[in-house]
């Protein structure tokens, strides 16, 4: 393998027209040249890495065939636009810069983190708690574990319902269990207040932003989901719910099981869309609605502007567009653990610039065309 075949492969890529095994080889790329070290290597350097991977391509193609090979494919093909040891771009036209290069100013990834709110009005900042026993709510126990998880055990049954809320600020998020087993993940910029133990004939808990539940089923206490004026039923599922006041509606995709909102009844793979107290169902793909529990970042298919807003909750900056919104739709997946210029830099794929600035109120990314 060459660097013009490598050129190849990049070309047809843009046109649509690659295979899984030449996706590979990009694939490959990718993992072992980071984009994060382009700016630390001399031309002369870059070339030697390019060399070195290249001579590993032949096998590459054979190990993967039967590799889900899709998710860091935009990411192959944006490193190999932007970095110089990309052959064909030093030998025949300046490398630009890349934003990390030129920009001292980015933004780090969200994490694990929230805040928990007593009955009492108490707040503990569940990151800092130490694990073990944290709190205790009338016969129930709130512990957190050794991985930063929190849980609700009930040792008696509740004589009444104390409330408790946990929020996530944007740039982190956080998994919970409830006393009753269901598991709350919350995306960032969501809240979650819930009884810290079931009393009567529901299980109701009342959410903001977007939060992942895989609900114990007791089909004598239904689990219900308080979101905008609107309740979702559990009828025993896994299911997300995406309600952030920055997005045109509310989303529901069951995942597993069955759900109601009303009188409709969702089964996998289907997404209720409330818009105005409207609802409209279709068929999704989960793997893109629940990507971000997954630590990921799914843009398959996304207008810039959707894409950005997922960008401005884990990051916590404003996006603003001085010239305009550029219409533009990107493709891909790549993890969230990164920081944002690694994620725009990729994003540059897609004939869109992306600078992240500070100033006197704060980090922004600015979007031009």
């Amino acid at each position: 393998m060459q660097e013009q075949d490598i050129k190849a492969l990049l070309d047809k890529y843009r046109a649509g027209t690659i295979t899984d095994a030449e996706k590979a080889i990009l694939d490959e790329w990718y993992l072992h040249v980071a984009a994060d070290r382009s700016e630390e290597l001399s031309d002369e350097e870059r070339l030697e890495t390019f060399d070195q991977v290249l001579a590993n391509l032949q096998s590459v193609i054979d190990e993967k065939k039967t590799r889900r090979l899709w998710p860091r494919i935009a990411a192959a093909a944006s490193v190999l636009l932007v970095l110089s040891a990309g052959g064909y771009f030093v030998f025949h036209q300046k490398p630009q810069p890349l934003i990390a290069q030129v920009q001292k100013t980015d933004l780090l990834p969200g994490n694990q983190s929230a805040v928990l709110q007593l009955s009492n009005g108490q707040q503990i900042s569940l990151n800092a708690a130490k694990a073990g026993k944290i709190a205790v709510q009338g016969n129930t126990s709130i512990t957190k574990t050794a991985d930063n998880k929190v849980v609700y055990s009930a040792a008696a049954p509740a004589a009444e319902l104390l409330y408790n809320t946990v929020t996530t600020k944007r740039g982190n998020f956080y998994p919970l269990t409830l006393s009753d087993g269901t598991v709350a993940i919350l995306d960032a910029g969501s809240s979650i207040k819930y009884p810290v133990a079931f009393v009567g004939k529901e299980r109701r808990v009342e959410i903001t932003g977007q939060v992942y539940f895989e609900v114990k089923h007791n089909a004598g206490m239904p689990f219900r989901v308080s979101v905008k004026g609107q309740t979702i039923e559990d009828v025993g599922t896994h299911f997300n719910i995406n309600a952030y006041d920055d997005e045109p509606n509310i989303k529901t995709t069951l995942i597993e099981g069955s759900v109601k909102i009303g009188q409709t009844t969702l089964t996998p793979g289907q997404q209720a869309i409330i818009t105005n107290g409207r609802i409209n169902v279709k068929k999704v793909n989960i793997e893109q609605v629940i990507a971000w529990k997954e630590g990921l970042f799914n843009f398959e298919g996304l207008p810039l502007a959707d894409a950005m807003r997922q960008i401005s909750r884990w990051y916590d900056v404003e996006v603003e567009y001085p010239d305009g919104m550029p219409k533009t739709v990107f493709h891909g997946e790549m993890h969230r653990n990164v920081n944002a210029s690694q994620v725009l830099e990729v994003l540059k794929f897609f004939k869109v610039n992306f600078q992240i600035v500070q100033g006197s109120d704060g980090k922004k990314i600015l979007v031009k065309p």
